[in-house]
């Protein structure tokens, strides 16, 4: 019984609590806003100052989502591990080669991989032409096994993809994107699935139709689509270099690191030193890597390189984040100074300072909500702009439930850097001198 007595108590001492934080929540909003109607010109610059940072700082936002994040085609990304360059040195002459490698290499060190759920191997971008009449259209090709159309997640306007009897056989086939399937054919609004195009003077099969990949996602980016059979694909170089990168699918995002440890067992075994084409090496280093590790490492090479990049973020975000904000201070330095009497008055009837700070902290984060809610209509509206530019071809910037995360943050985090100060400053403000300043 006594237990019971005790958790009602308990229960009613935080139903208690919560309507206390809900009144003074409330209480707090109801003056922010009515601050806000008071002074429309520091509303206005206010809100405009908030409004671009954070409009800024979003669109940065999508598109760093764009290029980094899981998208179409690449929807599984966050659980693929990429295998792209191998770097072979020779210490003693202090040499090296490093680059992408050859069909057969991976298909020995990971096609050969248990324990991801797929493994496909295709080629780094190639370039092709090809003619309508007299007008020359230059393709971005790309060689694939069959692995490549299931560890990707194309979307076949037409036709499906190639399959391994396809490649077993040597078919001249190929998939195309829709946007050559527009500048190829005469009449684009027929199937052109069974038709032939001419690349090279070799005829290939359109086996299918595909959606295009932005070619900021240069890993599965492309205009036309091959078997790795396909003439010209070079795919039987016998050596370790070439023009081969991999994917490796894991089950889950968990296992990515089993995946890697059991790449890197498989390259250990390989022996040292080596020789290839007359280049003695004896290091060989072929990292395999989630999406964002490897593409900071082609981006950056070296730690020296990664702190410059990291102290030229920390520079960006300074500029479209703190000047902003110290900015924003001196104009609620102002906004609150309008406001001395209400202090004094306030603070001579015993209000303490921490409930002051926290009133004007949450009075500045809520202004600064409102500025979000604007930055993040104009932030909408310029996103759709940028997809339908032809800026980036296939280009599908959005606002999904990552970007609005961060763009809530971003918001909490400019509120509290533009209010804490002046709320600061205010709330310790003497009786006296806040009734003098009113005066």
């Amino acid at each position: 019984h006594r237990s019971g007595v005790a958790d009602q108590a308990d229960r009613s001492f935080i139903l208690s609590l919560f309507h206390s934080l809900k009144t003074m929540l409330t209480n707090y909003i109801k003056i922010a806003w009515k601050v806000l109607l008071r002074h429309p010109f520091y509303t206005f610059i206010t809100l405009f100052g908030i409004s671009l940072t954070l409009t800024v700082l979003m669109v940065l936002t999508s598109f760093l989502d764009h290029l980094l994040g899981s998208h179409y085609p690449e929807t599984k990304r966050h659980r693929t591990v990429y295998i792209q360059f191998m770097n072979r040195r020779d210490t003693v002459n202090n040499n090296s080669m490093n680059g992408p490698m050859s069909f057969r290499f991976l298909t020995d060190y990971a096609k050969t991989l248990q324990t991801p759920e797929r493994v496909t191997i295709f080629s780094f971008m190639g370039s092709s032409n090809t003619y309508v009449g007299s007008q020359k259209i230059k393709l971005n090709t790309k060689f694939t096994d069959a692995d490549f159309w299931q560890v990707n997640e194309f979307e076949f306007l037409e036709g499906k993809p190639y399959n391994e009897q396809n490649i077993t056989n040597g078919d001249h086939v190929a998939v195309i994107t829709d946007d050559l399937k527009r500048q190829y054919f005469e009449n684009s609004t027929e199937p052109v699935v069974g038709k032939t195009i001419e690349i090279e003077t070799i005829r290939y099969k359109v086996i299918g139709v595909v959606k295009g990949s932005p070619y900021t996602r240069f890993f599965t980016y492309a205009d036309i689509y091959f078997p790795y059979t396909a003439p010209k694909s070079n795919y039987e170089n016998k050596g370790m270099g070439g023009n081969y990168v991999a994917m490796a699918l894991a089950k889950n995002k968990g296992e990515m690191d089993a995946v890697r440890e059991e790449f890197q067992s498989h390259i250990r075994r390989i022996p040292l030193p080596g020789v290839e084409d007359g280049f003695k090496f004896n290091i060989l280093e072929i990292k395999a890597e989630a999406y964002v590790d490897n593409f900071l490492g082609i981006l950056l090479n070296g730690p020296e390189t990664i702190a410059i990049f990291f102290g030229v973020v920390a520079f960006i975000l300074f500029m479209l984040l703190g000047l902003p904000a110290i900015n924003l201070v001196n104009v609620n330095v102002s906004r609150i100074l309008e406001r001395a009497s209400e202090i004094g008055i306030r603070k001579a009837f015993g209000a303490p300072v921490r409930t002051l700070l926290w009133q004007f902290i949450i009075e500045n984060v809520f202004i600064t909500f409102i500025g979000g809610g604007i930055a993040f209509v104009l932030t909408f509206i310029i996103i759709q702009l940028i997809n339908r530019s032809g800026w980036i071809a296939y280009a599908d910037l959005t606002i999904n439930l990552s970007v609005f995360a961060v763009s809530l943050l971003i918001c909490l985090l400019f509120g509290l850097l533009s209010g804490v100060l002046p709320a600061l400053r205010m709330s310790k403000l003497n009786i006296v001198e806040a009734l003098k300043t009113q005066g």
